[in-house]
């Protein structure tokens, strides 16, 4: 018989519910929840052994936009040049050493567990980061990416992308677009194709940057540069007068959960658009990455006015400090006075939701096994704060 054990701490954060201040969690020795208990029900019950925590309580966190594959960039990429010197720095600098992406990449891993995260939607282009998500402790759904503006390649492209897709099994894989402006229409079209064939949920990168709303309203800006820099002759291609979001919205199936990341430069009038036809959105957000790279957040306020379904992402090491959800929730609270529930919703639950892992991940709640963190805290003005610790307990 497996011994049950009680833990709790100042307050715990179940997520589906509000915070329990001295709640008690009931865990196997696995950690997978067996019960969630305010503390007069814990008394009720009269639980004799129950280790308490100083600090909160909260699920293991879910990472949805990472790129595993760029972990041996950290402090290379100089920032604030904006993405499409961003895009450059990153292929003039991308490495051919395996050992020493592989080192990179483990170290990376071992980061994010030791922060807490339990799930991640990882960027894939290449096959190496397989035997790391194969081997980890840490949950891994890949975004196959695909590229190809040029539409004469864009059947080309797909076959290659089911060839990876096949190899990197047993992983759960899906093929995505990696950007509006990397994609052209007939490559969305074999994507909409293929999506009845998809192992799970969508992802694209969106308005990181003006350049892309530019690019799409009047063939203007830095992505130009960015396409002589790569050799490739975009004569053929004709501006829609609309903004990325606008013009290639339309092109993704409806079908799938559809991860919008980065969402820098998007509007409210994008964000209504966007809901008014795709009922499957979510919204990341990797504010670390954008301050890094454009020096610019999202409209977060706006954000959460149409009560869009937002998750968190690190991005990169070539873009980012750490690999921390707790220091992007930070972040957020102190530029936008994020309630804490709020932020750690986003954290879990809607990440979960989104990789379609919400029955083991997200939420404290019997028969799930979410992971356990101790986050550390303060009260101001009667509001509990995050602090910028984070202990993982299972």
């Amino acid at each position: 018989m497996r011994m049950i054990s009680h833990i709790s701490a100042t307050y715990v954060y179940p997520v589906t519910g509000p915070a329990i201040k001295n709640g008690v969690l009931a865990i196997d020795p696995k950690g997978k929840i067996k019960g969630v208990y305010t503390e007069q029900e814990a008394k009720d019950m009269q639980i004799a052994a129950i280790t308490y925590h100083e600090g909160l309580l909260v699920p293991g966190f879910v990472n949805t936009h990472c790129h595993l594959e760029l972990s041996n960039l950290r402090g290379q990429i100089p920032k604030r040049t904006g993405l499409p010197e961003f895009v450059k720095s990153v292929i003039k600098s991308r490495t051919s050493d395996e050992y020493e992406l592989n080192l990179a990449m483990l170290s990376a891993d071992i980061e994010m567990h030791e922060n807490g995260i339990v799930a991640v939607g990882d960027i894939s282009n290449q096959l190496i980061s397989k035997s790391i998500k194969v081997n980890s402790p840490v949950y891994y759904f890949t975004f196959l990416e695909i590229m190809g503006f040029n539409p004469a390649t864009a059947k080309e492209a797909m076959q290659r992308a089911k060839q990876f897709k096949a190899e990197l099994d047993p992983l759960r894989v899906s093929i995505v677009a990696h950007a509006p402006y990397s994609v052209s229409g007939k490559l969305f079209g074999e994507l909409n194709k293929y999506a009845d064939f998809q192992d799970g949920p969508f992802s694209i990168h969106n308005q990181e940057t003006a350049d892309e709303n530019a690019f799409f309203e009047q063939k203007t800006g830095g992505f130009l540069d960015l396409f002589k820099f790569l050799g490739q002759d975009i004569s053929f291609y004709q501006p829609s007068g609309k903004t990325s979001l606008q013009t290639y919205l339309p092109l993704l199936s409806p079908k799938l959960k559809t991860l919008l990341v980065h969402n820098t430069y998007t509007s409210a009038e994008d964000m209504a658009y966007a809901k008014s036809i795709h009922q499957n959105l979510y919204w990341c957000l990797c504010p670390h990455a954008n301050l890094y790279i454009e020096n610019m957040l999202p409209d977060v306020n706006a954000m959460r006015k149409e009560n869009l379904r937002i998750t968190l992402g690190t991005d990169s090491l070539a873009s980012n400090d750490g690999l921390s959800i707790l220091s992007e929730m930070n972040l957020l609270q102190e530029r936008f006075n994020v309630p804490t529930e709020e932020l750690l919703k986003w954290a879990t639950f809607n990440g979960a939701e989104f990789l379609e892992i919400e029955s083991r991940f997200g939420s404290f709640e019997p028969g799930k096994q979410p992971g356990i963190n101790l986050v550390d805290f303060t009260e101001q003005n009667g509001e509990v704060v995050l602090g910028e610790t984070v202990k993982r307990l299972f």
